[in-house]
């Protein structure tokens, strides 16, 4: 077995050093919820709200936009085929993080050979770097609807600010600042609220899935699949719940204190369902949208989400446009933080760094250099050769492969003693998870055939 011996230095920054605990774990009461109240419950919300939103990022708008135009309402079953897949996975990742006081990086390195890690996180890199330069494009785009001026300052001062917002943030100020952000996505609820939505034939396309044999069908499926169970949400949740507990002092890792697995067990499910149902139906308003207008228009040639609020000026009047270009930058400022702070998590934990954006940019140099460098990198390729729909598309599918392999991992990981000590994943959960690793190598054995065909 992999001896990790660098990773081991990681343990001292992440967790606490003490005595493990081996008494049985015992039910911890919940308050009851009248007492919280829905306030006290949406304070709750934080890791699965975020990731879910940062799920629906102007790339994602864009892919099912493209979907909705091109497939119209029969492309609907994905969205509630992927939903129960989606919440499970991330379920798992953030168990993952809170159970070990690590993100998934963090477990990889210390649990199997480095060439692995080495080959997973620089895929993840490069498809999130592809992925910003897609996002930052879009929201450029957008505000020029909005409000005219060029594309590249846009891209530019969104690039600086989600930077500069990571780096200078206070930690508790910035989580804030995107779970209010991820209320932008209502937009898309507005603007399906305008469309003339046959709700009949939406409902049959949601319920009933109709295949078709073609490699452009199953390679939009790869895509709208890698848009939704996406590499960079499991490592981002992971990390995220192991960063939550390192600032908190009133936490420890699972493995420390199990007497307080019941109450963060059902907090961690409440979170990743609350935020996969809301990304579940956002993604579905778009569909939905774009097929009311787009597709029963005959205008299937959308790329982009950018060209998809425009295409809705003639159709569903300026209103829809409007609100349609506001959300991609919402959601936008959203994701490109996610995006640039799963690939820092994931190279920083690998290397043992110092890592999480609660910590000041003098204590954690590396970590922020790779978050600063991916952004950056995004912003370059929007001044490059390089077409920004082609390498979109591409990222969406290459986030699609990557899936597949790094999910087999972690739920072999889960059920490792030595990962997990006593909270090996098991049942339902366990199962559920494996399904949704199967769904996603079908569809991409599906793709790869429909190709070669």
């Amino acid at each position: 077995m992999w001896n990790p011996t660098a990773c081991d230095e990681i343990i001292v920054v992440a967790e606490a050093v003490g005595p493990s605990v081996t008494q049985p774990v015992e039910t911890t009461e919940i308050e009851p919820a009248r007492k919280r109240g829905l306030r006290g419950f949406l304070r709750t919300l934080g890791p699965g709200l975020i990731t879910g939103a940062a799920d629906d990022d102007p790339s994602g708008i864009g892919a099912y936009s493209q979907a909705g135009a091109q497939l119209g309402y029969s492309v609907g079953w994905t969205m509630i085929l992927s939903f129960p897949l989606m919440a499970a996975i991330q379920e798992i990742s953030a168990r993952v993080g809170r159970v070990t006081g690590r993100g998934i990086g963090g477990n990889i390195c210390r649990h199997y050979s480095p060439w692995l890690l080495h080959l997973i996180v620089a895929l993840l890199f490069i498809a999130n770097t592809i992925n910003i330069g897609a996002d930052l494009a879009a929201m450029a785009d957008a505000s020029k609807l909005l409000v005219g001026g060029p594309a590249f300052v846009y891209v530019i001062m969104y690039g600086a600010i989600s930077v500069l917002a990571q780096i200078f943030f206070d930690y508790k100020r910035y989580v804030a600042v995107l779970k209010w952000l991820t209320l932008s996505l209502l937009a898309y609820v507005a603007a399906l609220a305008v469309a003339n939505v046959d709700w009949a034939e939406a409902f049959k396309g949601a319920v009933l899935p109709r295949l078709q044999w073609s490699a452009g069908y199953w390679t939009t499926i790869v895509a709208i699949l890698g848009t939704t169970i996406s590499p960079y949400l499991f490592f981002w949740q992971a990390s995220q719940e192991a960063e939550d507990e390192r600032i908190d002092p009133d936490k420890e890792p699972l493995i420390e204190t199990p007497n307080d697995a019941s109450r963060e067990f059902m907090r961690i499910r409440a979170d990743t369902v609350v935020g996969m149902g809301f990304s579940t139906l956002i993604a579905l308003a778009i569909i939905v949208t774009a097929a009311a207008t787009l597709h029963a228009t005959g205008k299937t040639d959308i790329e982009t989400s950018a060209q998809a609020a425009q295409a809705l000026r003639p159709i569903a009047g300026a209103f829809a446009e409007f609100i349609f270009a506001l959300g991609i930058v919402g959601t936008g400022l959203l994701a490109v933080p996610v995006l640039a702070g799963s690939a820092a998590y994931a190279i920083g934990e690998g290397r043992s760094w110092p890592v999480g954006l609660a910590r000041k940019p003098n204590e954690a140099r590396a970590f922020y250099s790779v978050l600063a460098l991916s952004t950056v990198v995004g912003i370059i390729l929007n001044f490059s050769p390089i077409d920004p729909i082609t390498a979109l598309y591409w990222s969406a599918v290459i986030n699609g492969i990557l899936a597949v392999p790094v999910m087999v991992l972690l739920m072999i990981m889960v059920r490792r003693a030595d990962v997990m000590d006593r909270f090996v994943i098991e049942g339902p959960l366990y199962w559920l998870g494996w399904l949704a690793t199967g769904v996603m190598a079908a569809s991409v054995l599906g793709m790869a055939v429909a190709t070669l065909m």
